[in-house]
Parts: structure tokens; C-alpha cells; sequence
């Protein structure tokens, strides 16, 4: 039951709804190499990748990117960490989106099935709240996420969250919000 209440807390806290205006924007990737294999439908960038579109922002040192028959995009980002921000849509009683931050060794992106995983060292902050473990899987349709010890869930580990009390306005005005 403590397990149920602490999932359904952090899904009121960190609901993952980027700017819907972000969707429209160009995607833009800067790195020191890059390679492409049209056959195969993958592109390698490597060396201090930077990727933004809209308010999306990624810092990685490699980001492999595959392209399915349908045009989605499977992604994966690898760094010393991966960086992302993205500002979210506001939420009810919000005058503006919050940004949205995580960390990880490696970030998988699933663009078919609006699917994010974030393996190793993994960090995500919404305004004031936080989680973090070896794993945190999100599902952006539903708004769903976990955070584990790791992918496995016969690993027994710990993980962590710091979640602010509400309204999430009198939240963003303590010092240090993001």
C-alpha cells in the first residue's frame, strides 16, 4: 500500500507533458562527427552532441538515432551524463510550464511509443521535485513513470524522492526551484 501512495504521489509530481509546440519544431544536432547509413536508416553523432527543438534541449557525448519503416525515431544517448531540459504545459492553477530536467549515463527515447528510459545514475526534477535511482522508465502518453534500483526488478535497492508540498506555485518560489 506505502508502495501505491509513493507512485501515485510522484505521478501528480512529475507528469511529463512537453510544450505541445515543441512537437512543430525542427530538430537540430550539433556534434564533432557524424556519421549516416541511409540503408540501414542510422545516424551516429559523436563528441559534445547537442540536440535541441523547441524549448528540448539534450547534451550528450554520442547519440545514436534509428529511423523504423514508419519514420519514428528510437534514440539512444550516451554520456558522462546525458543532460535533457524540456519545458512542460502548464498544468491548472500554472501561469507558465515548468521545466522539466533529468540525468542519466544512458537515455533511451522511443518516439513511436512516447516511451523514455533512463538507465545508470538516473536523476529526473520537475520544479522542486526530484527522483532518483539506477532506472526510471516514463510513459508520456499515460503520465506513468517508475523509479527502481534497477531495470531488473529482482534487484532490491533504493531509490530516492523529494516532493515538495503543494499548490505547486508557492513551491517554485523557495530558493533553489528550478
Amino acid at each position: 500500500m506505502t508502495r501505491l501512495l509513493l507512485l501515485l504521489a510522484l505521478a501528480v509530481a512529475l507528469p511529463l507533458r512537453a510544450e505541445k509546440a515543441d512537437r512543430d519544431k525542427p530538430t537540430q544536432v550539433e556534434a564533432n562527427r557524424m556519421s549516416a547509413d541511409d540503408m540501414r536508416r542510422l545516424n551516429v553523432f559523436e563528441g559534445n552532441v547537442v540536440l535541441t527543438k523547441g524549448t528540448m534541449s539534450l547534451r550528450a557525448d554520442r547519440l545514436v538515432v534509428r529511423q523504423d519503416a514508419d519514420g519514428f525515431q528510437l534514440a539512444t544517448a550516451t554520456g558522462r551524463p546525458v543532460r535533457f531540459k524540456q519545458r512542460q504545459d502548464p498544468k491548472p492553477g500554472e501561469k507558465e510550464g515548468i521545466w522539466l530536467e533529468g540525468e542519466a549515463l544512458r537515455i533511451e527515447f522511443d518516439d513511436r511509443n512516447q516511451k523514455i528510459e533512463l538507465f545508470e545514475r538516473a536523476r529526473v526534477n520537475r520544479g522542486c521535485d526530484e527522483v532518483a535511482g539506477d532506472y526510471i522508465f516514463v510513459d508520456q502518453r499515460s503520465d506513468f513513470y517508475e523509479v527502481s534500483s534497477g531495470k531488473d526488478p529482482a534487484v532490491k535497492g533504493r531509490v530516492k524522492a523529494i516532493i515538495q508540498p503543494k499548490p505547486a506555485a508557492e513551491a517554485l518560489a523557495k530558493p533553489g526551484c528550478k
